[in-house]
């Protein structure tokens, strides 16, 4: 699955609390030599949702290196771009991918990674107009409507969200990222119950990755159901990370009422603006 403005913040407000276990989760996953989606060729071909802190840090580096010698190659461009991304350099990513888009204006995939790296930059509105330019209605592609669908969510843009991702499903039915971004879009809600039915929907199907059972577990943990959340992060983690993972998630909300007050808290905010 590592939102301008009035509707990034408001969900920002209600989804804090999932935010903060995000965090714990991403940090754990990182210690194990697990991150988040997206690939890259090195020395020992090893995917980017399996490189560790230190193995990103060196691939973005030997990657720097092969960019400054020629910033147009498309491949070279879009995997210093990923690397970057994961590595939380969002800027500099979006420069490589600015770059990169202008060299190649009319490639699709070119256009929707700058669209990803516009998105992660905190740029949502620019990141929709590309990915709606890579896209072509005669041909649609599932995975720039749920790109697209996406970043919709991050404006709060729900219902139109969820519109992209039904699509997207009719093209890859079953598909496990898509269903488990359309359970993240409830998730964002606050609609727990539906984002977990999406996202226990995706965690089943086949090629389900990492992330997409981490995501489940957190939405569970998020409901107060700890052992649960636990059993389903040890698939992925160690049983210590998948434990301190649970204790962090268990201690952020146990504070008083914290995802009400989270709630009261955003409709204020609302109310008065």
């Amino acid at each position: 699955m590592s939102i301008t403005l009035q509707a990034k913040v408001t969900a920002r407000r209600v989804m804090l609390a999932a935010a903060l276990a995000t965090t714990a989760i991403a940090l754990a996953g990182c210690a194990n030599d697990r991150m988040t989606t997206g690939s890259i060729n090195r020395s020992a071909s090893k995917p980017v949702d399996q490189m560790s802190a230190p193995e990103l840090a060196n691939a973005a580096n030997s990657l720097g290196k092969a960019y400054a010698k020629n910033p147009t190659d498309k491949a070279i461009g879009l995997q210093y771009a990923s690397v970057l991304q994961m590595n939380g350099r969002d800027d500099q990513s979006l420069a490589v991918m600015r770059r990169l888009a202008i060299a190649h204006s009319n490639d699709r995939e070119v256009l929707a990674a700058y669209g990803k790296a516009l998105a992660g930059a905190g740029e949502l509105k620019p990141a929709l107009d590309a990915v709606r330019r890579a896209q072509t209605p005669e041909y649609p592609d599932w995975k720039l409507q749920s790109a697209e669908a996406a970043i919709l969510d991050q404006l709060g843009q729900y219902d139109e969200a969820r519109v992209l991702y039904r699509k997207a499903l009719e093209l890859k039915p079953n598909e496990p990222s898509v269903l488990s971004n359309l359970g993240l879009s409830y998730l964002l809600q606050g609609d727990l119950r539906t984002a977990e039915t999406y996202l226990r929907s995706a965690s089943e199907q086949p090629g389900a990755d990492s992330r997409v059972r981490q995501n489940l577990a957190l939405c569970v943990g998020l409901q107060g159901r700890f052992d649960e959340a636990e059993k389903i992060a040890s698939h992925e983690l160690s049983p210590d990370q998948a434990q301190a993972n649970v204790a962090y998630l268990r201690s952020m909300l146990s504070q008083q009422n914290a995802w009400k007050q989270l709630k009261d808290e955003d409709k204020k905010k609302t109310a008065t603006n």
